[in-house]
């Protein structure tokens, strides 16, 4: 059977659920008969006769194909028709009769869902479609109803309410009367989008005025017009421009209230016997007249009836219809509502890339001066959060049904990866409210331990523990297995093919007031029956024990294949009663069937090889000021950008070594012959040279038990156990350990540095700096090797601006772990509930050394003991000092010990932030939004005066926020990507118009998954602005980049780098253009 089932997609930062269409579950999908490959939506709207169409450049003609593909919409060319897409009419129900596109192999319920997204239909719900005088199924395809056909009329037919469908519609009212607008985004602590306010210019004056009057005005005005620009964006100017300007006003106009209150009537819930006649709620109504209304909701829609503040009479009012919308009663009942209301509707809407929701919270570290708004919103007093999202949906199988759908065409698989990026979306904006509530208090633990607590929240499992325990370096250790845990949960969910039947839990992270939690989704079993006769549980692990069915083979199989895609080897340990355990894995993971039929694997933190350059055997004493060293947790492992960075590495020496062997040999053309030995003796030889696994073919796997201290030994510090058959092979695996170690300082570090000196893109914050690390598999704790390399490198005054950054991201990254053991939580310290600003600013004041002397005033002694409670475990000195008697001096003492511990950095921070100013170069403002995005502060926009000794530069009151900071996998546009690096690829050869088709075609099927909100749809778009220039079409790469700079706006952030480079391609496609118009200048087109 056919059936959707929806949930609740919540935008981030409010309670309002998200407008536009509603998501179809990934189940519904599977069942519908997959579309041809070749059907694609086409254009919504022509382009209409233009007088000039004759002399029309061919530009403009492909900067609205552009504008097509970036939407997600295939030009049709000329006014041919896609295949399936047919035009019908819509009208009834008190809608204005509109046309709609809609495809043959739609689902009614796609056509309404669609319906009831158009502005002209809105606010109302609950309605269906009827043909002929019949109502159609919603569950019917629409190219297998009877008569239905292009130029078709489609009649709205308004359903009956049930209790849950009333609530929706009220939902949907309210969000409609909430009127929301650009600066929502910064109430909710959302990046926002400034290009269309910094791009705003006044209307032209009206037409009808001579030439003479014209030159005039222009003369008079002309300096209005077009101010100097200020001195702090002119080339060579050295002051700094304002905070305060990085975050222009709006022009966008605020919309005027339409009621002054709506809420749920005193007179709820209603009696038994009123149930009986129909009644959901009751509504109390404040109009803006002063009039105080009680609206009762039933199943034929709303009415008023004659209840009163102090009278219960919930019979309807003389004189007054039942309305199926409620905005139809309110317009009757109050002129003022239906002017105000009308207006709201006309009023201009923002631009698609704005209104769209991100698939991800992109966090902003500055708000307005004036965040709290005193916009209404109703949901609360309507009491519809309660209502709604009583049923939480279960995330696991959501994730597993959208991975299971069909991938045969390419239709089916945008389907999919659509499906998927939704999906995680929601969860992990779920996440992000679950940390919120978990963390502030509002939800129990459910095993009631008070040092690994546990909670269950909105079928969320969340926890604060792990695998990281005293063993593995305490709490360093935990929060370093938890993000390890998402990684390697990443490299499972990106194989391909017959591995996608691996399956693991939907997981993400949450750092929030100076907790991390671990939420996954329910793991499946847990609360249904096992099934008599059907092998479920766990088939594999460390205590699984001997055992064989087909079930585990099944499983062993798929850990195999995913083994050799992972760079894995099979291998043997000593099991816990001394027998011989084969495995696929590290000794930690996991595998069971659960009840629904998938096969999951569970804790793979340790999935990739442990790093030799911080290991250190037990008798050895590690280098202070080299490798290999101490680190303050066990859990340091190699990247997997660098595993893959090794394995190439590899594969030269042996394809050199092999020809190296057939030389002195008697040649490459005789070995290679047929039936001549000496070419098999030289592969031997190089794969025993190189260290393959293989003694026949290049093959290079890893161990992750090697090198890595053994959880279920006696000894928890103590190796894993090998049986005495695996030495030579652990003897091998040791030595590829300690070369790929050694590969990162002697290779990737300097490769590193070589690009920042040539290559195209320079870091130019801690973001874009911990990005090309990540790219060449360097983890961060290398940071201090950089340092040094840099130090003795002959261009150190070439790369000064690497070192500012590392510096930079060393004692932020050091101060976050400082500031994550001082903040107050809710379960701890509820006394400390109102003065959340308190350790942020504590912690802001310590690290630029302004530091007034702030104690709480409340349960001193009892706050400092929970303090320590809930701080750092095993986190050293910092455990002993309350974080309301922190000083600067004794915060940069702090940081300076930790980046000994972390970093190996010796020497180069100085006694305080001074130091890197003044030697470096680094700013402080710098420091201070770095700090700011890494903990989820949220300042106000204003200029800060950092450097002052004399005033604390922060105050209570700048704090606006704290926001939860969330870490998540990410989901790939399959096709997208592969489109765009053919496109890369074409562009490396020099061939041009095949490289723009190729990005056309990427840029379309990126629309189609994610709407082109994402990071590398972005660079997709970004590209194909500079080819679309480079190929004779100004008009139409302005139009693309100015859609870039948007997207960039939203899902990176309106200050980050990439954003801002996007800003001046923009103004160099811009300047260009004017150039050519005006034909002063000559311009090289190579210098874009």
């Amino acid at each position: 059977e056919k059936r959707v089932r929806s949930f609740a997609l919540r935008t981030p930062g409010s309670s309002r659920a998200r407008t536009g269409r509603p998501r179809e579950s990934a189940r519904s999908r599977r069942t519908r008969e997959p579309p041809e490959e070749n059907q694609r939506p086409r254009e919504t709207e022509r382009r209409g006769t233009m007088r000039d169409a004759g002399k029309r450049r061919n530009g403009e003609q492909k900067q609205t194909d552009t504008s097509q593909l970036i939407n997600g919409k295939r030009p049709g060319g000329g006014v041919k028709e896609d295949e399936g897409m047919l035009s019908v009419k819509v009208q009834g129900a008190g809608v204005d009769a509109f046309e709609l596109q809609v495809n043959g192999f739609w689902l009614v319920q796609d056509a309404i869902l669609t319906i009831l997204g158009k502005e002209e239909v809105a606010p109302r719900t609950s309605l269906a479609l009827a043909l002929s005088g019949a109502t159609l199924d919603p569950f019917t395809e629409l190219q297998s109803i009877k008569g239905f056909k292009a130029g078709v009329t489609l009649r709205l037919v308004e359903e009956p309410y049930s209790p849950r469908s009333a609530r929706a519609h009220l939902a949907r009212v309210q969000e409609l009367l909430r009127a929301a607008g650009p600066q929502d985004a910064l109430r909710e602590g959302r990046s926002p989008s400034i290009l269309n306010t910094l791009t705003h210019t006044p209307e032209l004056p009206p037409a009808g005025h001579s030439t003479k009057g014209k030159r005039a005005s222009n003369k008079t005005e002309q300096p209005n017009e077009a101010p100097p620009p200020p001195d702090y964006i002119l080339p060579g100017a050295t002051e700094r421009p304002p905070l305060a300007t990085l975050l222009p006003s709006t022009t966008y106009p605020e919309a005027s209230s339409c009621l002054l209150d709506l809420s749920i009537s005193c007179w709820n819930p209603p009696p038994g016997s009123r149930k009986l006649q129909g009644d959901f709620l009751y509504i109390s109504v404040q109009t803006l007249e002063g009039k105080h209304c009680d609206i009762t909701s039933s199943p034929r829609g709303f009415y008023l009836n004659r209840s009163t503040l102090d009278v219960f009479d919930p019979r309807p009012a003389q004189s007054t219809p039942v309305c199926h919308c409620l905005t139809d009663l309110l317009s009757q009942l109050s002129p003022q509502f239906k002017h105000n209301f009308s207006a709201l509707r006309l009023r201009p809407s923002l631009p698609t890339e704005e209104s769209m929701s991100t698939p991800y919270h992109t966090l902003s570290w500055l708000g307005g001066s004036a965040v709290h708004s005193h916009k209404p919103n109703y949901s609360c007093r309507l009491g519809l959060e309660q209502g709604l999202n009583t049923q939480a949906p279960d995330w696991n199988e959501e994730m597993q049904a959208a991975r299971d759908l069909p991938q045969t065409t390419l239709e089916e698989r945008l389907q999919r990866d659509k499906a998927l990026l939704q999906v995680n979306s929601a969860f992990v904006w779920a996440v992000a409210q679950g940390a919120e509530k978990v963390i502030d208090g509002f939800v129990d633990p459910i095993n009631g331990c008070n040092e690994e607590p546990a909670f269950l929240w909105g079928s969320l499992f969340l926890s604060m523990g792990g695998p990281g325990q005293e063993w593995l370096g305490g709490e360093r250790g935990r929060r370093a297995a938890q993000r390890l845990e998402l990684r390697s949960i990443q490299a499972y969910s990106d194989l391909e093919g017959d591995l996608q039947a691996l399956h693991t839990l939907p997981t993400a992270l949450a750092d929030y007031r100076g907790l991390r939690l671990s939420a996954q989704g329910l793991a499946p079993g847990l609360q249904g029956q096992d099934q008599p006769g059907a092998s479920r549980g766990l088939l594999y692990g460390f205590n699984t024990g001997p055992m064989e069915n087909p079930a585990r083979r099944k499983l062993l199989e798929l850990l195999a294949q995913a083994a050799k895609a992972i760079g894995l080897q099979r291998h043997a340990v000593l099991g816990p009663s001394g027998y011989q355990l084969p495995l696929f894995t590290s000794t930690d993971a996991q595998g069971l069937l659960g009840a629904d039929g998938r096969y999951y694997i569970l804790d793979v933190f340790r999935t990739m090889p442990a790093d030799a350059n911080f290991h250190i055997a037990e008798g050895e004493e590690g280098k202070e000021d080299g490798v290999p060293r101490r680190f303050p947790h066990g859990l340091c492992r190699l990247r997997p950008e660098l595993v893959k960075a090794f394995i190439q590495h590899k594969h030269s020496q042996f394809t050199k070594r092999v020809r190296e062997r057939m030389e002195e040999n008697g040649g490459v053309e005789e070995c290679v012959k047929a039936g001549d030995s000496r070419g098999t003796e030289a592969v031997r030889a190089a794969c025993k040279d190189v260290g393959s696994v293989s003694d026949i073919i290049f093959e290079m796997r890893f161990n992750p038990n090697v090198l890595s201290p053994g959880k279920h030994t006696p000894a928890p510090k103590h190796r894993v156990q090998f049986p005495s058959s695996e030495s030579s092979a652990v003897s091998l695996q040791e030595t590829l350990l300690k070369e790929a170690a050694a590969f990162i300082v002697n290779d990737q570090i300097p490769a590193f540095v070589t690009d920042c000196l040539q290559g195209p893109e320079i870091p130019i914050d801690g973001a874009t700096l911990r990005h090309a690390l990540h790219q060449k598999g360097i983890n961060l704790r290398y940071l201090g090797h950089l340092i040094s390399f840099i130090r003795e490198s002959e261009h150190r005054d070439r790369l000064r601006h690497i070192t500012r950054l590392a510096y930079g991201e060393i004692v932020v990254r050091c101060a976050r772990r400082i500031f994550n053991g001082y903040i107050p939580v809710g379960h701890s310290q509820p006394v400390l509930a109102a003065c959340k600003p308190l350790p942020s600013i504590l912690h802001l004041h310590s690290l630029f050394g302004t530091l007034p002397r702030i104690n709480p005033a409340t349960n001193g002694e009892e706050s400092k003991k929970r303090s320590r409670r809930r701080g750092h475990k095993g986190g050293g000195t910092a455990d002993s000092i309350a974080w309301g008697n922190l000083s600067g001096n004794e915060l940069w003492s702090l940081i300076c010990q930790d980046a000994l511990e972390t970093y190996g950095l010796q020497q180069g921070l100085g006694s305080n932030v001074d130091y890197l100013v003044e030697q470096y170069g680094i700013q402080r403002v710098s420091l201070l939004r770095e700090i700011c995005l890494k903990t989820g502060i949220q300042l106000r926009l204003r200029d800060y005066v950092l450097d002052n000794r004399n005033k604390a530069p922060i105050t209570p009151d700048d704090v606006l926020n704290l926001l939860p900071v969330v870490k998540h996998i990410t989901m790939p546009a399959t096709d997208a990507s592969k489109a765009f690096q053919a496109a890369q690829n074409s562009l490396q050869k020099g061939l041009l118009e095949q490289a723009y088709d190729q990005l056309k075609e990427a840029a379309y099927l990126f629309g189609r998954v994610c709407d082109s909100l994402h990071p590398e749809a972005c660079r997709c778009l970004s590209t194909l602005a500079k080819v679309a220039y480079l190929q004779g079409h100004p008009a139409e790469a302005r139009s693309v980049q100015l859609r870039v700079v948007v997207i960039s706006e939203r899902v990176l952030g309106f200050d980050h780098p990439h954003t801002i480079q996007q800003y001046v391609s923009g103004s160099n496609f811009r300047l260009l253009q004017m150039a050519l118009r005006e034909d002063d200048v000559a311009i090289n087109p190579c210098g874009v």
